[in-house]
């Protein structure tokens, strides 16, 4: 992956040919702060996971934290396990770490699967990473059809923070139609791709739209001329407006390899109970902490939040969405930045550009992330 999206890395091959023997993956170099993956129930196994995957593929130890989001009362200690939601952190917090090797990566679990649950593990992770990290990324990898009342949970996606830490949620794997949290505008909404390899020599051939990629037209978040206070994507989150003149919001903004028949190896012990094993998975769940890595390896420390100079004259904004669409249209540096994937469909229209499968494209290198 580290190769087909030329992200910087040590000892892969000429033409993206995979190697699952030897330690030739991703970055050895890059990160900053920390990136705070958002899951449910406990992975008791997560250390040992990240530890054992790092070793194999030659990559730098982690600096690894694991927190319990149990003070709304709903459990105390560690929260109950669950074998999915367990695979689901394993795959979470070892592609956040691959391509941000130098960030510390935390997993912040929630009590349960529950929107109010997973909602204030999005708060302790915005604490954690903003508070004691000086910023970085939360990623989500987990979503749900949208829903009526869902703006009120928009809040807790960096509202209150300062302005370097982005969030970012997977944009689902249900192929056409929006899913929140993706679809609120104070996140990066992760699409998904699959990537074609020559069948003689395995080399990286093209990138299209993955099938089963989430992306579409939000029902519940609208723009409107106001202040982004709670509600609605306002005028400081209008970077698909200009572009569009649609006055809701579209998901995904941009997107990583998904494709299960084209995904990523990652190391389990959560999902057969102590049996570790390695898996290849897939899903937009791999986009979310892939491209949460990638734009903190960027360093460019932009994010979601709070602009000061006080909170009653300042604004909300969206500011790593604001720079990926700065570079749509006629902007020079797009053909540089992005890979422009215009084949394959999800049930929605995909094709040059922005589209509701892969967004503004997949990354090509750090610059414009």
């Amino acid at each position: 992956m580290a190769c087909v999206y030329k992200i910087p890395s040590n000892g892969n091959t000429p033409g993206c040919v995979p190697n699952f023997t030897t330690g030739t993956g991703g970055p050895q170099t890059g990160g900053w702060g920390a990136i705070a993956l958002v899951d449910a129930y406990d992975n008791p196994y997560a250390a040992t996971e990240l530890a054992t995957f790092d070793t194999f593929w030659g990559l730098p130890t982690a600096n690894f934290l694991q927190v319990y989001a149990n003070g709304n009362g709903d459990c105390e200690g560690a929260p109950p396990t669950d074998p999915g939601w367990g695979l689901e952190e394993s795959l979470d917090i070892e592609w956040a770490h691959v391509m941000a090797p130098k960030a510390t990566i935390i997993l912040v679990e929630a009590c349960s699967n529950s929107i109010d649950d997973l909602a204030y593990a999005e708060w302790v992770a915005g604490l954690y990473v903003e508070g004691y990290y000086g910023g970085g990324d939360v990623s989500n990898s987990w979503g749900s059809g949208e829903f009526d009342g869902e703006t009120a949970y928009d809040t807790y996606f960096g509202y209150d923070w300062p302005f370097n830490t982005a969030y970012f949620a997977s944009a689902g794997d249900d192929g056409c139609g929006a899913a929140y949290p993706s679809s609120s505008p104070w996140l990066v909404s992760a699409g998904g791709t699959t990537v074609y390899r020559n069948a003689k020599n395995l080399h990286f051939f093209i990138e299209g739209c993955w099938a089963g990629s989430g992306g579409g037209i939000s029902s519940e978040e609208t723009y409107q001329q106001n202040w982004a206070g709670g509600s609605n994507t306002g005028p400081w989150a209008n970077y698909q407006y200009p572009i569009f003149g649609q006055f809701n919001r579209a998901t995904p903004d941009f997107a990583f390899n998904a494709d299960p028949n084209s995904g990523v190896i990652i190391y389990d012990c959560a999902y057969y109970s102590g049996e570790c094993v390695f898996f290849q998975v897939g899903g937009t769940s791999v986009a979310s902490p892939s491209l949460a890595g990638i734009v903190n390896n960027a360093g460019n420390k932009l994010g979601t939040g709070h602009v000061y100079p006080t909170v009653e004259s300042g604004y909300y904004t969206a500011e790593e969405n604001n720079l990926l669409y700065s570079q749509q249209g006629g902007a020079a540096a797009y053909g540089k930045n992005f890979n422009d994937i215009v084949l394959g469909s999800n049930g929605c229209s995909v094709g040059p550009q922005w589209d509701y499968c892969t967004g503004v494209g997949s990354p090509l290198g750090l610059l414009g992330k």
